[in-house]
C-alpha cells in the first residue's frame, strides 16, 4: 500500500470532509486562519529563492554564504496570492486570508517547530532541484514529513536548467505547450526518475496536472523560482486548494488565549532580547502574560510590545520597520519584546494568559507540550538536542537504524549524561548531541571516562559519524577475538617444500581460506589434532598470521613429515566451539569461504560432537 501524501500510511487525514461530516458540522462561513506552510529541502535547492520571488526581495543574497542561517516567516496576503495565481484561482473558491510561509535553514529546523498536536506546519513545500534530484537532506525531510504526517507537495525547482527548456514567466502549463518535443521528452524522463525515487519511499506521485485525487498522490510542480517564477502560480493554487478543501477543521480561527512557537531569540539594538515567534492558535494581546518553555525551568514574563512585519516582509530580515500592534491573531509571525527570556531556546512552545488561573492552565499545557515521545531502553546511546522536536527527529532516525537509546533529553550535554553512558558496552558508550553545547564539567568527564561525543547540527551527519565509529569499534573487537580465539583456517602443504622433517617440522604452505596464526592447533580431516603452529615466516619476515592466498613457511611442533603429515595434505585450524559462538555473538562477519570451512569441520566432527558449531 502506498502512503497517502496527506498523511502516513493507514491514517485518516485530520479533519477530512468525511470525518467532519460524521462528527461535527463546520459552518461554511466560519472564519479561517491562514495556513502555516513550511518550506524544506536540501541546501541550495532554492527554498529561499522561491519566497524571494514572491516577496520581490533578495534575502538569500544577504544571508551568509547565500545559505539561510535562521528560520524566517513571511505572510503572503490573499491579494498577493490572487495576483500570483491570476485566472488559475477562480473567484469564490477559497475563504483563506492568505498563507504564512516558514523558511527553514535545514530540515532539522522543521522538527523544532512543534505545536501541541505535533508539527507546527499545516502544509509543506519540499523544494527539489530537478537537475540534481534527491539528496541526503531531501530524504531526511521526507522522513520527517512522514513522521509528522504533514501534507506536502514538491516544487521541482530550476526547471529553467533543464536541457533545451525555455523558461517564461507565469504558468508552467501555458509554457509547457510552447516547448520543443525534445525539451518535453527531457522533462518527462526526469519526472519518471523522480516518480520512481518517491515510489521507493512508498509515495505515489505525478505531475500535478494529471492528479485525480490529491489525498492519494503527491503533486510535482516544476518551477523556476530564481529566474522567471514559472510554475509558482500553480504552486500557490494547489496550496490554497489543499488547505481549503482538506484542512478547514484545523484552520478554524480561535478567539481564546494564544498558543505559539519560538523561532529565534535575538539581541536587538534599543530593544534588548527579543523573540521571533509564530502564533498558530488564538489571540495574543500586548498586555498578556507569556508562559514559555525554557531551560532549566519555564519562564513566566509580561509582553512589553508586539512588533509585526508588514505583509510580504521577512521577519528575520525586514526591509521596513515593524508595525507596533496591540492584538495579533493566528496564524502570524511577529517579534515579541519581553524581559527575562534568557533561558528560552528556539523551538520552545509558549502560551498567553491574562490572569492567574490562565497562567496555571498555561503551565499545565506547557508540561504536556514539553513531553517527548522518545522510547528509551535499558541500554543504548545517550542523545541530546536543542528542542523536543529535533530530539524526536533524531530518535526517529536512530530507531530506523536499529540503534537503541538509553537516555534522551533537551538541552546541553551534562556530566550526568557522561555518567549514564559510561557503563554501557563499548559500541553504545556515546553521546549524540544535536545543535547543543557541552558543559565544562562534562568535557572533563568525557576525557576521564573515554565516552565518545558526536556533535553536529545535521542529523544524518551525526548518524554517519556514529555508524563509522561503531564499525571501527567492531573491527577492533573482531581483532581482539582473532587474538584470543582461533578463526576458521584451511591450508595445503606444498609439494617439494619440506625444509625440515621434525622438531619442529618446517614446510611451505598455501592458505586456502580464512587465516592461520601462531600457537594454533593443526587438525586433520579425521578430527585428530596433529600439532601446533610454532612460527610463520615469509622470507626473512616473521609473521603473526597469514591470510587466504598467502604462501608462507610454517613450523609445526610434535609432528614428523611422512608420518602425521605429508606434502599435499589439506589441514585445518583447530577451533573451540566456544570461539565460533563468541564470533557470532560479537557480530563478526565471516567470509563465505570461512563459513564453508566451518561447514566442512562440522562434517568430520559430527561423529563425536553432533551439534558442534551449530
Amino acid at each position: 500500500m502506498r502512503n497517502n501524501h496527506m498523511v502516513a500510511e493507514d491514517e485518516e487525514i485530520e479533519d477530512s470532509p468525511e470525518e467532519v461530516g460524521e462528527e461535527e458540522e463546520i459552518d461554511p462561513d466560519a472564519p479561517l486562519r491562514q495556513p502555516i506552510v513550511a518550506v524544506l529541502g536540501h541546501v541550495d535547492h532554492g527554498k529561499t529563492s522561491l519566497l524571494d520571488y514572491v516577496r520581490g526581495t533578495t534575502v538569500v543574497k544577504r544571508e551568509a554564504g547565500a545559505i539561510t542561517q535562521h528560520i524566517g516567516a513571511t505572510e503572503v496576503p490573499f491579494d498577493t496570492v490572487s495576483k500570483i495565481c491570476g485566472p488559475l484561482l477562480k473567484e469564490g473558491t477559497t475563504t483563506l486570508p492568505g498563507l504564512l510561509f516558514i523558511d527553514t535553514p535545514g530540515h532539522h529546523s522543521f522538527t523544532t517547530l512543534r505545536s501541541r498536536g505535533g508539527a507546527l506546519a499545516d502544509l509543506a513545500v519540499l523544494v527539489v532541484d530537478i537537475t540534481e534530484g534527491f539528496k541526503p537532506q531531501t530524504l531526511e525531510s521526507i522522513n520527517i514529513l512522514k513522521q509528522h504526517q504533514t501534507p506536502f507537495i514538491i516544487a521541482l525547482n530550476k526547471v529553467d536548467k533543464m536541457p533545451n527548456w525555455r523558461s517564461r514567466t507565469g504558468s508552467f502549463m501555458a509554457n509547457h505547450s510552447k516547448q520543443s518535443s525534445i525539451a518535453k521528452q527531457n522533462l518527462q524522463t526526469r519526472l519518471y526518475e523522480i516518480i520512481g525515487e518517491l515510489g521507493s519511499h512508498d509515495f505515489d506521485s505525478t505531475l500535478f496536472s494529471e492528479i485525480e485525487d490529491f489525498q492519494k498522490t503527491i503533486a510535482l510542480i516544476p518551477t523556476s523560482a530564481k529566474e522567471t517564477g514559472e510554475g509558482v502560480p500553480e504552486l500557490f493554487m494547489i496550496l490554497m486548494g489543499l488547505a481549503q478543501k482538506y484542512l478547514r477543521g484545523r484552520l478554524l480561527l480561535g478567539d481564546g488565549s494564544s498558543e505559539g512557537t519560538v523561532l529565534e531569540i535575538k539581541e536587538e539594538k534599543g530593544l534588548g532580547k527579543t523573540m521571533s515567534v509564530i502564533i498558530y492558535n488564538g489571540i495574543l494581546n500586548s498586555s498578556d502574560t507569556l508562559v514559555i518553555g525554557a531551560e532549566p525551568e519555564p519562564v513566566v514574563t509580561r509582553v512589553r510590545s508586539l512588533l509585526r512585519p508588514k505583509p510580504l516582509d521577512e521577519i528575520r530580515d525586514p526591509r521596513q520597520q515593524f508595525d507596533t500592534v496591540k492584538v495579533v491573531g493566528a496564524a502570524a509571525g511577529l517579534k515579541v519584546v519581553a524581559p527575562d527570556i534568557e533561558g528560552v531556546v528556539a523551538g520552545a512552545p509558549f502560551f498567553s494568559a491574562s490572569n492567574d488561573d490562565e497562567i496555571d492552565a498555561a503551565l499545565d499545557k506547557l508540561v504536556d507540550s514539553m513531553q517527548s515521545n522518545v522510547h528509551c531502553t535499558d541500554e543504548g546511546v545517550v542523545i541530546r538536542a536543542d528542542a523536543i522536536g529535533s530530539l524526536e527527529a533524531l530518535a526517529y532516525e536512530l530507531s530506523a537504524a536499529n540503534i537503541p537509546i538509553v537516555k534522551a533529553s533537551v538541552g546541553d550535554v551534562s556530566k550526568r549524561d557522561v555518567v549514564t553512558a559510561e557503563p554501557s558496552k563499548e559500541e553504545y558508550r556515546t553521546i549524540l548531541a544535536f545543535n547543543v553545547k557541552t558543559h565544562p564539567d562534562a568535557k572533563s568527564e568525557l576525557y576521564e571516562t573515554g565516552v565518545e561525543l558526536f556533535e553536529s547540527d545535521i542529523v544524518y551527519r551525526l548518524l554517519e559519524d556514529y555508524q563509522e565509529w561503531k564499525e571501527k569499534i567492531r573491527d577492533k573487537q573482531a581483532q581482539h577475538l582473532r587474538e584470543d580465539f582461533s578463526h576458521p583456517g584451511k591450508f595445503e602443504i606444498l609439494e617439494g617444500h619440506t625444509f625440515r622433517t621434525r622438531d619442529p617440522a618446517v614446510v611451505g604452505v598455501r592458505v586456502l581460506g580464512g587465516r592461520i596464526a601462531i600457537n594454533q592447533g593443526v587438525l586433520r580431516n579425521d578430527n585428530s589434532v596433529v600439532g601446533t603452529i610454532r612460527s610463520l615466516r615469509s622470507g626473512e619476515q616473521v609473521l603473526k598470521e597469514a591470510l587466504q592466498g598467502d604462501e608462507v613457511a610454517i613450523a609445526i611442533n610434535n609432528v614428523t613429515v611422512g608420518r602425521q603429515i605429508s606434502e599435499g595434505d589439506v589441514l585445518y585450524i583447530e577451533m573451540d566451539e566456544r570461539a565460533i559462538l563468541k564470533i557470532r555473538d560479537a557480530g563478526v562477519k565471516l567470509s563465505p569461504i570461512e563459513e564453508d570451512i566451518i561447514t566442512e569441520m562440522q562434517g568430520f566432527k559430527k561423529k563425536d560432537q553432533p551439534f558442534w558449531g551449530r
